[in-house]
């Protein structure tokens, strides 16, 4: 059997795989190589993603790359543009396994709130569906099944029960959508009521597949119609494409819109396997937000490293949806800021870099396709010149793995020549990296003790 889980073995048969079945590029494409790019919206390596907004603030919910991680990753922003990593508290890996669970981790999370007013959450965690609960989006999260999967791996064996997504309609009523297939084909999308504890199902589960089904299943409706939409084909080469079909009622039955695929591959502008996508709205108009490989060229081996993106979705009169235009600007969306906020302008240079690729120009140029990457063995440094003496406040970095800490000191200095030290080597760690430094200095340096350091982004205010 094949699956996500050991996709790896696959993959190490080197860069086949990750250059999108095809020659890779030999060069950047311009559209998404420039300064202030929207897409994609975090800096780092995510997928699957599930989005919420309460009280004003959005709460971004997402797999952690490559194949998960031991937790989730949770980005909050108030602006949709600047956000903010963690980790919640449940589920982890340890504490969402059963006896029949593989060795895949934490991935495919799905949040939406019930009629009670909780939030509730449906996540992967090995080939098994679990649900917790939690009073706000944020958390705390807790198990909401008594220690055991909602959806366990017996219930269709030879299909992967994962990529569960909740739908409550506008009576209230929520479904539950789940399901996927084994070696990249024959994935199977199943269907069952909730009873109003979110948890418990209310009658038999059904199988709903539509044609060209894979997974990552996704509900919504519009103008009394239900669109299924969902992906198909291989998310580690260019295949993987968002579909959709339409139905009378949530429980099907589905068919496939005459105009399908959504959203697909792009490589004639490097945009590579879209796919496992929620749709929300902002301002009465929707948006499908989605993962699709990362930029530039991810490095040949076992991981796939996607990153999250957003376009605009268009809902004609027919009840058809025009195909998504994959974008590196990204979608402008109602009531957000329409970039990150950037600070002081200034020039970059670096001890060194590990190519041409990611030089140091790359970590000032508010584009989280792009990032400066230190050499792969020995300390290196980066440096900001500002032009000019300025009042210094704080810097905030966005790494290359949000999970990772990094040991680094930072100095100041005038006039290039004489420094002092602002922040002693010491380990920190997230998205952003905050570092407070109420200083004047026309320049500043960061010195990182450990090798490999990737950096999208150096914001100095």
């Amino acid at each position: 059997m094949f699956s996500k889980a050991v996709a790896r073995a696959v993959l190490l048969a080197g860069a086949a795989l990750l250059s999108i079945g095809a020659t890779r590029p030999d060069r950047p494409d311009p559209a998404w190589d420039a300064p202030h790019v929207r897409n994609p919206l975090l800096p780092g390596y995510f997928a699957d993603p599930s989005i919420v907004h309460h009280d004003g603030r959005w709460y971004l919910y997402a797999t952690i790359d490559p194949w998960g991680g031991d937790r989730l990753g949770l980005w909050q922003s108030a602006d949709f543009r600047n956000w903010t990593f963690s980790t919640p508290d449940w589920p982890t890996k340890q504490a969402a396994t059963s006896p029949s669970s593989n060795g895949s981790k934490v991935w495919a999370p799905s949040v939406v709130q019930g009629r009670n007013g909780r939030w509730y959450m449906y996540v992967s965690v090995g080939s098994e569906v679990w649900v917790g609960s939690a009073p706000h989006p944020a958390g705390p999260w807790r198990d909401a099944h008594g220690g055991k999967p909602l959806i366990p791996k017996a219930f269709a064996p030879a299909y992967h029960m994962i990529d569960a997504e909740a739908f409550v309609d506008d009576d209230g009523q929520a479904y539950l959508y789940w399901g996927s297939g084994l070696n990249w084909v024959n994935g199977h999308c199943f269907v069952v009521k909730l009873k109003p504890d979110m948890v418990t199902f209310d009658g038999t589960p059904k199988d709903i597949t539509p044609a060209h089904y894979f997974e990552a299943p996704f509900l919504f409706k519009a103008g009394g119609l239900y669109y299924l939409t969902y992906s198909y084909g291989n998310t580690t080469k260019d295949t993987y494409q968002v579909r959709y079909a339409t139905g009378a009622s949530p429980l099907g039955p589905f068919t496939e819109a005459p105009n399908s695929p959504l959203l697909a591959t792009d490589a004639a502008r490097q945009i590579i396997s879209p796919g496992h996508h929620a749709i929300f709205r902002a301002g009465g108009r929707p948006f499908i937000l989605y993962h699709r490989q990362g930029l530039p060229f991810p490095p040949p081996g076992d991981a796939v490293l996607r990153q999250i993106a957003v376009d605009a979705l268009t809902i004609r009169t027919d009840g058809l949806l025009d195909r998504v235009r994959p974008t590196h600007d990204g979608a402008l969306i109602p009531g957000t800021a329409g970039h990150r906020t950037t600070g002081y302008a200034y020039r970059a240079t670096a001890s060194g870099s590990a190519d041409a690729l990611h030089g140091p120009a790359r970590i000032a140029d508010d584009n989280n396709a792009t990032l400066w990457r230190a050499p792969t063995s020995g300390a290196s440094w980066i440096q900001a010149d500002l032009g000019q003496v300025r009042t210094l406040k704080s810097s905030r970095l966005s790494p290359e793995d949000a999970t990772r800490p990094y040991r680094l000191a930072l100095e100041s200095s005038r006039d290039g020549r004489h420094w002092q030290t602002v922040t002693t080597a010491a380990m920190h760690s997230g998205s952003p990296i905050t570092l407070p430094h109420p200083v004047r200095a026309r320049y500043l340096r960061l010195t990182f003790r450990d090798p490999a350091v990737g950096m999208f982004g150096w914001t100095i205010d």
